[in-house]
């Protein structure tokens, strides 16, 4: 282990020394412009993820991977890139989330891995770690039943997988945020308590106490001081925010499918901002008094069309808030700091046609600043900004193997559905001048209560517009994150306005000239999937082949399957309103679930599932794919991947899959896969 880290510290350390990292790779002969990159280069792991500034702005942290690693958390001095330690690696696992405590010490916890959760991990564990790499301690474990050396968890203070790292408290002390899940039998989230944890001996003390019962979210103010908390039972849902005497007070009640409104940001004085929908559909940014608890009308933050998704940046040392991030169609920053405002707008200057995201720790006194930069077609680079001398000066590549000159462009436009609802679609076009209406493919995506895309680098669209296909990523009624009108008219709408939208997505793209309306499919993961059917069912005529990977076939085994990971509560009630009622939409589900109409179904399919999936299990798959065949239908392609889940971790796999999608879509629509392309291994059959 400690040799494979070296080999890839002095590698790193090679290519961090260089005046621009990823210069090296830009050396090598340019491909020809027609050239296809391979399926890996789009599916492999990033070869530096998630840099994070240290709190002096002397360091930072980063997961790095050589090729067919997991990852290790490396530390890089800023002031002398060579300067490359790894502190933290598990060979069997992945690293998960990681952050600085202090200057000197941070924490971290592990992920699964490429192949899977190899460790058999029931947490995330949490150790902790100097920057020098000494002195880890085990803080949370991974598993249940593990012991320390001492054979005593309760002598190492080492808490038990129930207990999971929330956040930072970033006060100066040696605590972070930990919290406490308990769920009854049926698997049901029941209380969540909060504690803080000192990361240098493991001392948890909890910041809890007088919360109502049944607490499942909380929220602190900058100095990690919990302000407003969640309370959820059954179909019933409150907000409660603390008053004038420090005690819990009920702010707002409301259900599953109408939730209130929620705490959003404090500066543990005066500034309390909450998420709500008061003056518009979209969740904005308002303020409310402290004392009276009165929200005012009109908000801080608002972005039309968008939901606002917050989160404060606070300066080190005085606990300012100086800024808010934000989500719309990309994250973006509102700098209340003048300073920071400024440097924003050079650095803007200076990398035109990205998002570039800020980073700094006591951001007052900094004289420099972290960049995260990135675009449509560029998965991601990171810079050091001199405030003083406006320069930035190159740290590394997320992908440095991606060419952004091989990517499609990029865009969110908002369009009309047949009934007037407006609804957002991305479109990602292939490089190259069109000489005419291309081939598409009409990527749904999962949830399907989730923001599906958003302006940046994407796998799977940039692999689809690679091969030559127009990609139309629909924002279909249902999906979250661009106000509540859209979200509330998804409910009850499998497979009928849901399914709508996506048709009408694609006769929009035809209607521009972009799309040749008799080489279309149709493809999508988990609900993507269930649309991916239904669209070939509903609309026939509009789809040559379809791709459907972990997708729902039954609309009943959502609440009939007991091995699924949905819990009692969400099948009861946010299921009820979101999908329907088994009982009184019997006749609606039958006649928009899959595998009731599985006759109807006669395109080439490509139907693949993991084995160990719990959220869509294997079922829905075995019973479409009986049901199709027997139907007579004998172009369908299916494969069960035995070592994945809910989508595909593996490369091999990724290799594989998306090798057989190349394949079917150059058959029924396209053109031929790529030289580079490897052929699939044969299916699975079970």
């Amino acid at each position: 282990m400690r040799t494979k880290y070296l080999r890839l510290t002095l590698a790193l350390a090679a290519a961090l020394g260089a005046a621009t990292p990823w210069a090296t790779a830009q050396t090598t002969p340019a491909p020809a412009a027609d050239a296809k990159p391979p399926i890996a280069d789009f599916f492999r792991q990033s070869q530096m993820s998630r840099p994070i500034l240290s709190p002096d702005g002397k360091f930072i942290a980063t997961v790095v991977r050589g090729k067919d690693e997991n990852g290790v958390l490396a530390i890089i001095e800023l002031d002398n890139p060579r300067n490359v330690k790894v502190v933290a690696g598990f060979g069997d696992a992945g690293i998960g989330t990681y952050a600085w405590v202090t200057d000197d010490r941070l924490i971290y916890t592990a992920g699964a891995t490429d192949k899977g959760n190899e460790r058999q991990l029931q947490g995330g564990g949490l150790w902790s770690v100097k920057r020098d790499g000494s002195d880890t301690r085990p803080l949370i474990h991974a598993k249940f039943g593990q012991q320390g050396e001492t054979g005593s968890r309760t002598a190492q203070r080492i808490l038990d997988p129930d207990w999971a790292y929330a956040g930072l408290i970033a006060d100066g002390s040696n605590d972070v945020l930990v919290i406490n899940a308990k769920g009854n039998m049926r698997g049901e989230l029941e209380n969540v308590r909060l504690a803080r944890l000192n990361v240098e001996n493991g001392i948890r003390r909890f910041i809890d106490e007088g919360a109502p019962p049944n607490a499942v979210g909380w929220q602190v103010d900058v100095t990690g001081k919990p302000w407003g908390l969640i309370v959820s039972r059954d179909d019933r849902i409150a907000t409660y925010v603390k008053d004038a005497d420090d005690k819990w007070v009920v702010l707002q009640e409301g259900t599953q499918s109408e939730p209130p409104v929620s705490p959003a940001i404090s500066d543990g004085k005066d500034l309390r901002l909450i998420s709500a929908r008061i003056s518009s559909d979209e969740a904005s940014l308002y303020k409310m008094d402290p004392v009276t608890r009165k929200i005012e009308k009109q908000p801080l933050i608002s972005a039309k069309g968008y939901d606002i998704n917050p989160t404060p940046i606070v300066d080190r040392d005085t606990r300012q808030i100086l800024g808010v991030d934000y989500d719309t169609d990309a994250p973006g920053t509102v700098w209340f700091n003048a300073k920071l405002k400024d440097w924003q707008a050079k650095i803007d200057k200076q990398l035109p046609g990205r998002v570039n995201m800020l980073q700094c720790g006591a951001c007052l006194t900094t004289s420099r600043v972290l960049v995260t930069s990135f675009s449509d077609t560029n998965p991601g680079e990171f810079y050091l900004y001199d405030g003083a001398a406006d320069k930035l000066q190159g740290l590394g590549a997320s992908r440095p193997w991606i060419k952004p000159a091989q990517m499609g462009q990029r865009d969110m436009v908002r369009i009309k559905a047949r009934d007037g609802m407006e609804f957002p679609v991305v479109v990602t076009m292939p490089r190259g001048k069109a000489t005419g209406p291309r081939p598409a493919v009409v990527l749904v995506h999962g949830g399907p209560w989730v923001k599906g895309t958003s302006w940046a680098w994407s796998p799977d669209a940039q692999f689809l517009a690679s091969r030559g296909y127009v990609v139309i990523e629909p924002e279909f009624r249902g999906s979250e994150g661009y106000g509540y009108k859209l979200f509330r008219a998804g409910w009850k709408q499998w497979g009928l306005a849901m399914q709508d939208d996506v048709s009408d997505s694609l006769k929009w793209a035809v209607s521009k000239g972009w799309v040749d309306p008799q080489r279309v499919c149709i493809a999508g993961a988990s609900y993507g999937g269930y649309a991916t059917l239904m669209g070939m069912i509903k609309d026939p005529d509009q789809y040559k082949c379809g791709i459907s990977w972990v997708g729902v076939t039954d609309i009943d085994l959502l609440f009939d399957i007991h091995w699924s990971d949905s819990s009692d509560s969400s099948k009861k009630y946010g299921m009820k309103a979101l999908v329907g009622d088994q009982k009184a939409d019997a006749e609606q589900f039958r006649k928009t679930s899959p595998v009731k109409r599985a006759a109807e179904l006669k395109q080439p399919l490509l139907l693949a599932y993991g084995a160990s999936d719990d959220r869509v299990p294997l079922k829905h798959g075995t019973d479409f794919r009986g049901a199709v065949e027997s139907a007579g239908n004998k172009n369908v392609e299916w494969v069960v991947y035995s070592d994945e889940g809910h989508g595909w971790r593996k490369l091999s796999n990724n290799e594989d899959f998306w090798a057989r999608v190349e394949k079917l879509l150059a058959k029924t629509i396209g053109t031929a896969p790529s030289a580079a392309t490897p052929a699939p291994a044969p299916a699975t059959g079970q």
